[in-house]
């Protein structure tokens, strides 16, 4: 059963309709706001010049802000695989959650739920990849955090609603923190960028690199975010990719 779906139209989208064969992507937020009414009022306010195609309140219900086939203004700066700029390419869906800047709480169980049953029937309409379901974090890392090492990657993956790793947790955590050689340490940010993370060279500053890893380790290393890499996060950049 489809999710039941109410609307509460914003204003902020472009107003030329895109094909159905360009979405390729949905993109997940957290909303950073205290309030859930602030929230929505923002993302319907023609001033504040941001939206998403949806939106899951706290008690789970479903809001439809924009129609998917027109361009919400979610993404902002941003890139994976060499696409840049992918409002033009994704689906934005927005969950009420307080964030980093304020008390980050869990997501709520009626809203999981409610992400789980959308995601799938976005998936299955849009034919989108589940491993191109993405975290805001993944595609503007200098930038965002959202929805954050709180959001359920491996629960949404066991319903092949996003992409996680197929290694056990104990031998992960077994290369924790052992570090890498220059080598292991080229090999990982390549990895990366095979991902889909923004590529960088050696010579970047290590302040966007340190970005690039929280990112990452956000989405599939959640229980240590520390920007740096070690064995753990390259066993898992290696496991991702074949896949």
């Amino acid at each position: 059963m489809w999710p039941k779906i109410l609307t509460n139209y914003s204003p902020n989208f472009n107003a030329i309709k895109r094909s159905k064969k360009n979405i390729k992507f949905i993109i997940i937020h957290y909303t950073g706001m205290k309030y859930e009414l602030s929230a929505l009022k923002r993302l319907c306010n023609i001033k504040a010049k941001v939206s998403a195609h949806f939106f899951i309140k706290k008690n789970g219900s479903i809001l439809n802000l924009v129609p998917p086939l027109y361009e919400a203004w979610h993404a902002g700066k941003s890139s994976w695989k060499g696409l840049k700029s992918l409002n033009k390419y994704s689906i934005g869906i927005e969950i009420q959650n307080s964030g980093h800047d304020n008390k980050y709480e869990n997501f709520s169980q009626k809203q999981i739920f409610s992400t789980k049953k959308l995601l799938k029937y976005l998936i299955n309409e849009y034919r989108v990849k589940s491993k191109n379901v993405l975290g805001h974090s993944d595609i503007a890392p200098d930038r965002k955090k959202d929805p954050g090492e709180k959001f359920p990657w491996k629960e949404l993956a066991k319903s092949r609603l996003s992409q996680w790793h197929n290694l056990s947790e104990n031998k992960l955590k077994q290369k924790r923190l052992i570090s890498l050689n220059y080598i292991e340490e080229s090999n990982f940010m390549t990895n990366l960028s095979k991902i889909g993370y923004f590529k960088i060279s050696q010579q970047n500053n290590n302040v966007k690199k340190r970005n690039i890893i929280k990112a990452f380790q956000r989405h599939f290393r959640q229980n240590l975010i520390n920007g740096i890499s070690d064995q753990e996060c390259l066993m898992i950049s290696k496991d991702l990719l074949k896949s």
